[in-house]
């Protein structure tokens, strides 16, 4: 039976085995009070085909990405992945090596982690790249208490332009540690007031671009911080934009980490996502998650190692700089097979696309009597729209003619309470922008 394991006659050789008459017979400890006293509602059985049918109905009343005029980013991003990641990352040798618990015998998996970290120190400007992050929030919280153990400082700065779910799991991680965590606000759409960060200050954390679509002046933020011993922890939501923005390990960033779930994990609904965590060499021995390493064997031919593991199950507990307890492979698998689809020169002109199209949205925006630009400073493919009529209302509109039009940002700044965090991928095309945009204005030329 295609989707029943076992059959009546290996049902009684396994009780024959136990010594048992029944499978009731099994939960007898359970209470009569907490056992259902009745069959359960389920329907009659179906044909592989009918079930099948009934799951295509349910499906479609799920709206995503490809049903949608989709204009939302803030930390999930809709990209195009090519039939050949999904097609590599489905083999069985792939699919089925997860957590390298015995690494050397994993050398596919060591090979892909190795690449994975090739490619994200030349895309951070960092010298090392870690592997097994969850996702951009607990990357963002491993690097806070990563650079608390490298300057044995216990205060902590948070940029109101980090993501406000990224803040929640970064003050959730330290809440049980003696650290004083405290926010730089913004000015016109990106952080100031970084002077208010002393010696007794480990880090700060400052995304790029920020959550609100702004170009942080990251160089000009580490040389303040530097004076003061404080690390810079520059967090990336958007890993697209490392491919057009300049690498923030290159301009004095001491921890790049962010969510890399923008190559080629498809959203699905909120996860799962991939973090990254980049460092300087320096520090190295502070790293959470896993290091991978080349060498060579015995006869000399090339092989992988688990070079470096931090956690609490390969050294000490006392010792370990982090719990982490298993490994994205599968999506890491995936994000390395994407940049590796895409080179170098690929990534770029895909980013060049998302920047472009972007800037030809906020063009359309400045023309426009109904909307503006809540911020005039540089972005990449995200930026914020205020709206003369009320969010949600202008939502409302969009969503009836299938545009979900971005996100609202009063539950997160209040004080933007009329506005839209927008977002232009490569999945949009300049009529698609006209139409949102007419939608966003309550025009009918739709």
């Amino acid at each position: 039976m295609r989707y029943i394991p076992h059959s009546d006659d290996e049902i009684k050789h396994m009780l024959d085995s136990l010594g048992v008459d029944s499978v009731a017979e099994l939960f007898k400890k359970i209470p009569n009070s907490l056992r259902l006293d009745r069959s359960l509602k389920i329907a009659p059985g179906q044909s592989e085909l009918e079930l099948l049918n009934d799951m295509e109905i349910l499906s479609e009343e799920n709206l995503n990405n490809w049903h949608l005029g989709y204009f939302l980013g803030a930390g999930a991003y809709s990209h195009f992945i090519p039939s050949a990641v999904d097609a590599i990352a489905s083999r069985s040798e792939f699919y089925t090596a997860y957590t390298p618990y015995q690494p050397e015998i994993s050398q596919g998996t060591l090979q892909t982690i190795f690449e994975w970290q090739t490619m994200m120190c030349g895309l951070t400007g960092c010298e090392v790249t870690n592997a097994s992050m969850y996702d951009g929030a607990s990357a963002a919280a491993e690097a806070a208490l990563m650079a608390i153990r490298i300057t044995g400082r216990k205060r902590v700065g948070l940029s109101r332009g980090l993501h406000p779910n990224y803040r929640q799991v970064v003050e959730t991680y330290l809440s049980g540690l003696d650290v004083e965590i405290f926010l730089i606000d913004l000015d016109k759409g990106t952080t100031s007031s970084i002077e208010i960060c002393d010696k007794n200050t480990a880090c700060v954390l400052i995304q790029q671009p920020n959550f609100l679509g702004g170009i942080e002046p990251l160089e000009e933020i580490a040389m303040t911080l530097h004076k003061s011993g404080t690390l810079l922890v520059a967090c990336v939501n958007e890993a697209l934009s490392l491919a057009f923005l300049k690498a923030p390990g290159s301009l004095g960033a001491d921890i790049v980490c962010g969510d890399a779930q923008s190559f080629g994990v498809p959203i699905n609904f909120g996860g799962p996502h991939l973090g990254f965590l980049s460092t300087r060499k320096e520090h190295v021995r502070q790293i959470p998650g896993r290091l991978v390493g080349q060498t060579v064997d015995g006869r000399g031919l090339r092989g992988f190692v688990l070079t470096l593991s931090t956690r609490e199950q390969h050294i000490r507990r006392e010792r370990a700089t982090s719990n982490i307890c298993t490994n994205q492979g599968l999506c890491l698998l995936m994000a390395t097979v994407y940049l590796a689809l895409h080179g170098k020169e690929g990534l770029r002109e895909l980013a060049q696309r998302n920047y472009q199209l972007a800037r030809y949205a906020r063009e359309r925006v400045k023309e426009s009597d109904r909307l503006s630009l809540k911020f005039e400073g540089p972005s990449f493919n995200e930026f914020v729209i205020e709206t003369q009529e009320s969010v949600e209302e202008v939502t409302e509109r969009c969503l009836a003619e299938f545009v979900l039009p971005g996100l609202s940002l009063s539950e997160y700044y209040p004080e933007l309470g009329s506005c839209l965090l927008v977002c232009v991928t490569e999945l949009s095309d300049k009529q698609g922008i006209d139409r949102w945009l007419a939608l966003l204005e309550g025009r009918n030329d739709k």
